[in-house]
């Protein structure tokens, strides 16, 4: 296990099965926790990488009539394969109970295929009054099967360690245009409105900054509406399946501190290259 230089906030990144890192951690320091945990969907997740570059003979084809060659550079990639994915999850969970302040959130991001179990187990863990919010996040890119409604989805689980003491900053949220602006005010169509559970929000794009190249990169959008609204400046956020870093790049762009685990080195090397981490 490692850890990234400690400042008067908490940034940190640490390398190892969260099992073993976060008992390590301390105590009720984390106000928010979110996670995006493999979504056992039984493959290799991959994310090939490429480098274009200017070349008049080259394969590619770009604007104005310019031409590339490309070349393949090394893909980050993790098996996404577990025989009883709940206990899997939910022991992980357990162990970074002691973690949380008394009053924090913890978000769990999945997908159709184990949402409806996981759910079910923290209903347990926390108590079925600690259910909050079923976050669906809803985008429109990818692949599109033909032979059923191609999912484009992704679920939230929001659980408040007390349902009646935690985090909502309303305020903080960030503004969305009316669907139908002609039947609300000018004044109201140009603040816009405030989001439901339903969020709409583009993938990251592929050619964006924000590309870091990892596998199941979740948008800066997305966490910072969570970080904003769910944490205060000065807290801590937690996330123990970190992946690409986003959960600590949305913290670090709000004034929050973070602590990220995970025992990828692919994961450990683009986040500590996204945060300016040693």
């Amino acid at each position: 296990m490692t850890g990234s230089t400690r400042t008067a906030l908490r940034q940190e990144i640490h390398q190892g099965d969260c099992l073993d890192v976060l008992p390590g951690l301390g105590a009720r320091f984390a106000r928010l926790v979110y996670i995006d945990p493999p979504f056992n969907t039984g493959k290799v997740q991959r994310r090939t990488r490429i480098r274009a570059t200017a070349d008049d003979h080259g394969s590619r084809g770009g604007f104005g009539g310019k031409r590339y060659s490309v070349e393949t550079l090394a893909s980050s990639a993790y098996a996404d394969r577990f025989d009883d994915y709940v206990h899997w999850l939910l022991v992980r969970i357990e162990a970074a109970l002691p973690c949380a302040t008394d009053d924090a959130s913890f978000f769990v991001h999945l997908d159709a295929r184990e949402v409806h179990y996981v759910k079910v187990a923290l209903d347990a863990l926390f108590g079925r009054a600690s259910f909050m919010n079923e976050i669906v996040w809803a985008y429109d890119f990818g692949g599109r099967t033909k032979k059923r409604w191609p999912a484009k989805h992704d679920t939230i689980l929001w659980y408040a360690r007390n349902p009646k003491r935690y985090v909502f900053d309303y305020e903080a949220m960030d503004r969305i245009p009316y669907m139908a602006p002609g039947l609300v005010s000018r004044e109201k169509a140009a603040r816009g409105k405030t989001p439901t559970d339903v969020w709409w929000h583009t993938i990251v794009p592929t050619n964006g900054r924000e590309k870091t190249g990892y596998p199941t990169q979740k948008p800066l959008g997305v966490l910072e509406r969570i970080v904003k609204v769910h944490s205060q400046p000065g807290d801590i956020v937690l996330d123990f399946f970190a992946g690409s870093g986003t959960a600590g790049a949305a913290a670090a762009a709000h004034g929050r501190g973070y602590v990220l685990v995970d025992e990828n080195p692919d994961a450990i090397a683009v986040m500590r290259q996204r945060l300016g981490a040693p």
